[in-house]
């Protein structure tokens, strides 16, 4: 099906052009979101007359989230959630909850604006792009704790895991000191 572009679509063209896509792609996406129309003498004509308006609308648009993308960009949120020891997530950190936390932090974020490849299965920081528009988009990042302490210490370079081997360590010298007590306290006797 040929269809007359709206606005940008990644992978597929910009504003104005007509370009071949597959039928269901059309039908289910494309047309109900409003990004396209279909490729007929009347589409085209509705759109060369209307083609300045939506180019100005672009621009602002693209603008907007150009002033928000350079205060969101590199920013890093929180997102709390229950961890087995060894790191891994009971669940996974979805679009959903990275935008409810941008939101909490005072951004307004869409779910369908946050761009996963898969969903965060463990513990740690993760990059995560946001798309504002067609044409902004920006890297952020989800430090994923158990604690808003253990969320500060990964902040600060720390992994979980190196924090937990520290702790080990520091525990076993602790039992061997308390050994090495008792033995030197027999052989007094």
């Amino acid at each position: 099906m040929q269809v007359i572009l709206l606005q940008r679509v990644a992978k597929l063209g910009q504003m104005g052009e007509v370009v071949n896509v597959k039928d269901g792609y059309a039908r289910n996406y494309l047309l109900p979101q409003g990004k396209a129309l279909r490729a007929n003498e009347s589409n085209v004509k509705a759109f060369e007359a209307k083609k300045a308006q939506l180019e100005a609308n672009n621009l602002e648009t693209r603008k907007e989230a150009e002033g928000v993308a350079a205060k969101l960009d590199g920013q890093t949120f929180i997102v709390i959630r229950s961890a087995s020891e060894s790191g891994a997530l009971y669940g996974s950190v979805s679009a959903r909850d990275i935008s409810e936390a941008a939101t909490a932090a005072g951004f307004t974020v869409e779910r369908g604006q946050v761009e996963m490849d898969k969903p965060i299965k463990d513990l740690g920081i993760h990059p995560v792009t946001v798309v504002l528009h067609p044409e902004v988009s920006v890297k952020v990042s989800v430090n994923v704790a158990r604690s808003p302490e253990e969320a500060e210490l990964q902040a600060s370079g720390k992994s979980i895991r190196d924090a937990a081997a520290e702790a080990d360590a520091a525990a076993d010298f602790e039992i061997a000191e308390l050994f090495d007590d008792m033995g030197s306290a027999a052989s007094d006797e």
